[in-house]
């Protein structure tokens, strides 16, 4: 899978970390709904810095399509809840 974390370039993840992705993601979502900030800061942190982890980043030159963008680490919680799916981020 193709990984875009807005404002740094992509990676290339693997789908065998997409259980703990989806895991911080539901938690993620959760904090939005109740407007937890500091809750939504840090996790969203966590989110970003497992796909960081976990993937390999691409070079710089390659425009590989994008099968999952996620927000910068300085998005506010409504620029990330105008990006939300009915299941988060992270389809599934």
């Amino acid at each position: 899978m193709i990984v875009r974390i807005m404002g740094e370039g992509q990676v290339a993840l693997a789908d065998s970390h997409l259980a703990e992705l989806d895991r911080l993601d539901d938690e993620l979502l959760a904090e939005i709904e109740s407007g937890d900030g500091t809750g939504f800061r840090s996790t969203l942190h966590a989110l970003l810095a497992s796909v960081r982890e976990f993937g390999t980043p691409l070079p710089d030159d390659s425009l590989e399509p994008s099968e999952l963008i996620l927000p910068s680490p300085d998005a506010t919680l409504e620029e990330v809840r105008a990006m939300l799916r009915d299941d988060g981020l992270i389809p599934g």
